[in-house]
């Protein structure tokens, strides 16, 4: 199974979690009580509570956002920035073996 590694805001703190292909980053983190994903819409790219920010040596294995997701970006908590995704929309393959995530300060404004 592909690991993704989640760090803490302040990088202090990092859990690495092996996922089934298919599962979304969102529902690994929720699956496995992680704090700092929320996922209040389930998935659906309609609240921005699943805010990552995807270190920039994993950017190049995804695919470009959707434009519902881009357009949700502008809705986080915290900043957006150029490597924000929704991890609710990112779907683990065998290519992301190793992704590094980090978490937002907050979800909820």
């Amino acid at each position: 199974m592909p690991k993704i590694t989640y760090l803490a805001t302040d990088r202090s703190n990092e859990t690495t979690l092996d996922l089934p292909v298919g599962t979304s980053i969102m529902r690994g983190a929720i699956s496995n009580d992680l704090d700092g994903i929320v996922g209040q819409c389930g998935g659906y790219a309609q609240c921005a509570t699943c805010h990552v920010y995807v270190e920039p040596e994993g950017l190049g294995k995804l695919a470009e956002p959707e434009l519902e997701e881009d357009e949700m970006l502008e809705f986080t908590a915290c900043g957006r920035e150029s490597n924000s995704r929704l991890s609710c929309q990112l779907t683990v393959t065998d290519e992301l073996d190793g992704l590094v995530v980090r978490l937002p300060e907050r979800q909820c404004q």
